[in-house]
């Protein structure tokens, strides 16, 4: 058999390959596979369910839940050094650390013990641990970090350097051992003026006159019930008047002092009166007597007396240089505190927590300080660097505010417990002797011997610090309170 006959053989034994109806300048060998180009091949091995460019990955379905503990921070181009290669600070290096923070948690480091980059997967499953708010902070809670504060930021609050409204307070006394200002909660503030006691409605701002004690006797303080529409007026005689202001009304004259009354604090139906003969006189409005008890301790005039929010602790300050704390049943004090060089006026009880009391000294003290009557400690002193005339409490936020004398005149609104200053306040050009709050705790009133009130919005709001006072914040000008 020759080889043209296997030839034949061979060709009718094969099968039989369809052919293509191509155009006459196309060969069918051109479209054999090695002869396509090469991204076309490269897509038709993509198509393929079975090709996978990395044989060793595993391929998952599902979504991946990040493991902060198992990133490569090479990937990032974040370096864990927070100081150049030259010995120089660089100003990168804390911003990546505080950004590696962030992104990847506090306790993840960028490299292993051989210095080289980790070569774990930065993703991986794993169980998310519970993480406090202050987490969620861009700075994470790397305590590594220095000059890094990690509480919650909160932005200061801004308080107006201005009054927001002025009252001519023509014979206004400039003395500081009287206390001629008090607002009351139906939102009425009472002036003592000479001889003379003018009421001012802070929603209408109606000026009404209450009593005129006439040309032998003149005011020396004043001071709202709790509740009720009842104002007390000490005098020079040594007498305290009980006014019905709804009425203009008086309702009843108490006696026993022999001197000026200069301070008066009211405890529900109990009224305290303190004095210049050095006593302190409990007087229950419901009884017939004028006085059901006398407290006696100082050796001077009395010129600062307040309850506490609970009405079981009254404190007095005297011009002996003394604050000392009664309760409901004592004729003698139950706590004497001596630490102050000058007197007393300033007294003011912490409506936030219980038992805590803050004075001020006068023109040598000029210091606030703080007690704890609960336990009968000294908790700090506060060096002010002027005679100290006033204190209150905001009602609405731990922040306290203060008046002062000798020798800025100033007005100050604290943070307690730090002590920071939030503002000082510069308005009055005599010393700042009368301080009242308005029942909404935002406004403060202050008066001084410049014959001026002036209003100030200090405090927040209990919802909102932004909130304007209801009692007419928006009244600019200045007007006569008589």
């Amino acid at each position: 058999m020759d080889d043209s006959t296997i030839s034949n053989q061979r060709d009718q034994s094969a099968p039989s390959t369809p052919r293509l109806n191509l155009p006459s300048r196309m060969s069918d060998s051109s479209l054999h596979l090695e002869n396509l180009p090469s991204r076309t091949m490269h897509i038709n091995r993509m198509i393929n369910s079975k090709y996978n460019r990395f044989p060793s990955r595993t391929i998952y379905s599902d979504r991946f839940v990040p493991s902060r503990s198992g990133s490569n921070f090479a990937l990032f181009d974040i370096s864990n050094s927070p100081t150049s290669t030259e010995g120089k600070e660089d100003g990168s290096g804390t911003y990546n650390s505080l950004l590696r923070a962030a992104l990847f948690g506090p306790d993840t480091p960028d490299k292993d013990s051989s210095g080289l980059p980790a070569c774990r997967n930065i993703f991986r499953y794993k169980t998310e641990t519970k993480r406090s708010l202050h987490s969620l902070s861009p700075f994470g809670l790397d305590e590594s970090v220095p000059g890094i504060s990690h509480s919650p930021v909160k932005a200061p609050r801004k308080v107006p350097r201005s009054p927001y409204k002025v009252l001519d307070a023509p014979a206004l006394q400039d003395d500081f051992y009287l206390n001629l200002v008090d607002w009351s909660s139906n939102n009425v503030l009472a002036v003592g003026l000479g001889n003379c006691v003018y009421l001012w409605n802070a929603c209408s701002s109606k000026v009404t006159k209450l009593c005129d004690l006439g040309i032998d006797d003149s005011v020396c303080s004043v001071g709202w019930a709790q509740r009720g529409t009842h104002l007390a007026v000490g005098t020079s005689n040594g007498k305290v008047q009980i006014w019905d202001a709804s009425r203009c009304r008086r309702v009843r004259t108490m006696e026993g002092h022999r001197l000026r009354v200069g301070a008066l604090a009211w405890s529900s139906s109990l009224l305290s009166s303190g004095s210049r003969d050095k006593s302190i006189l409990q007087r229950d409005i419901r009884a017939q007597d004028d006085f059901v008890s006398k407290l006696s301790g100082h050796k001077s005039e009395v010129c600062g007396l307040k309850w506490s929010y609970d009405n079981c602790e009254l404190a007095s300050g005297g011009n002996d240089n003394k604050l000392f704390v009664w309760n409901q049943h004592s004729t003698q004090p139950v706590l004497k505190y001596c630490e102050h060089t000058a007197a007393v006026k300033a007294i003011a009880w912490s409506p936030h927590l219980h038992g805590l009391l803050a004075s001020g000294g006068g023109t040598v003290d000029r210091c606030i300080r703080f007690w704890n009557t609960t336990t009968n400690t000294h908790l700090s002193c506060m060096d002010t660097g002027s005679q100290v005339c006033n204190l209150v409490w905001s009602k609405n936020a731990n922040e306290l505010v203060s008046t002062h004398g000798y020798s800025q005149n100033q007005i100050i609104v604290w943070r307690y417990p730090t002590m920071s200053k939030l503002a000082t306040l510069m308005g009055h050009t005599y010393k700042v002797l009368y301080l009242a709050i308005s029942p909404d705790g935002q406004t403060i009133v202050t008066g001084a011997g410049d014959e001026t009130l002036r209003f100030w919005n200090v405090f927040p709001s209990p919802k909102s610090q932004n909130t304007d006072s209801e009692i007419g914040a928006s009244s600019f000008g200045r007007t006569s309170i008589r």
